[in-house]
């Protein structure tokens, strides 16, 4: 599985290609320019995802779910990768005893396919992010490294809003961490994807 996704990266990063649909009803999306750049706390840039959220109290959860789920390489590797990281409190807030049901060997497929659907092959910035949204008329959908789709919006308060495909909604609270190997983004809540509902 691991050698999967690394070579399904490679070639995602190779080819620069995202998967992309549009929602023509949606009216242009507000610009982000009024929102606050957040630094990762304690992130460095000379870091690669692993490394810095391994160091992050925030996001001990996650660290250890890519650790037990073999996809440490994936996330280390050059990419560059872009992911969209659930904190810490974002697991919590799963379903009861889901947190409890994805730290079981039982379920490495279920937790890995959960992963990697929180991350898309390139380095996006929220402007970059913001700029494909508006030139696919208010929403774009982005293919992820576990195969995926993966909607972006904005929202009225001019937050990007990425919807999963069971319809779920998550936003990204802080954004643009630079990572050395691509880009970090925090998101509110647990992406799932709809082999994977909860």
């Amino acid at each position: 599985m691991k050698n999967i996704l690394l070579l399904a990266l490679t070639l995602f990063c190779g080819a620069a290609v995202f998967g992309q649909t549009t929602d023509t009803t949606t009216n242009k999306a507000p610009t982000i320019g009024t929102l606050k750049t957040n630094a990762g706390d304690g992130m460095l840039p000379a870091n690669d995802i692993v490394q810095n959220i391994e160091q992050s109290k925030d996001f001990s959860v996650l660290y250890n779910f890519i650790k037990s789920s073999s996809l440490i390489e994936t996330y280390q590797s050059k990419g560059p990768i872009t992911i969209f990281a659930p904190d810490n409190r974002a697991f919590e807030n799963l379903p009861v005893g889901k947190l409890d049901s994805l730290s079981r060997p039982a379920h490495v497929w279920e937790l890995t396919g959960i992963l990697t659907y929180h991350a898309v092959a390139g380095k996006l910035s929220a402007k970059d992010i913001e700029k494909q949204i508006n030139g696919h008329k208010g929403l774009v959908t982005f293919t992820t490294l576990g195969g995926g789709k993966l909607n972006a919006k904005i929202d009225s308060n001019r937050n990007i809003v990425l919807v999963d495909e069971t319809g779920g909604e998550s936003v990204i609270n802080r954004f643009d961490i630079v990572q050395s190997n691509g880009m970090l983004h925090v998101v509110n809540k647990v992406l799932i994807p709809k082999a994977k509902a909860l």
